[in-house]
């Protein structure tokens, strides 16, 4: 079996968690960020965790994470 191509634009923006899980940063965070209100900003500082339904797709494009 020839090795599989990590695709490196999704490897750049999510982590592994140590269940396994995959761990991305919240969008709408980069610039306009005036009209943001102070707790809306300090809420997208946290990350999340990437969605079940995109949990087999993420897996396939980041086979050795």
């Amino acid at each position: 079996m020839p090795k599989i191509k990590t695709n490196r634009a999704a490897a750049k923006r999510f982590k592994k968690t140590g269940t396994g899980k995959l761990k991305r940063n919240k969008a709408y965070k980069s610039h306009i960020l005036t009209k943001k209100t102070t707790k809306r900003k300090r809420n997208l500082r946290k990350s999340a965790i990437i969605d079940a339904s995109n949990e087999k797709n993420m897996k396939k494009v980041l086979p050795y994470l």
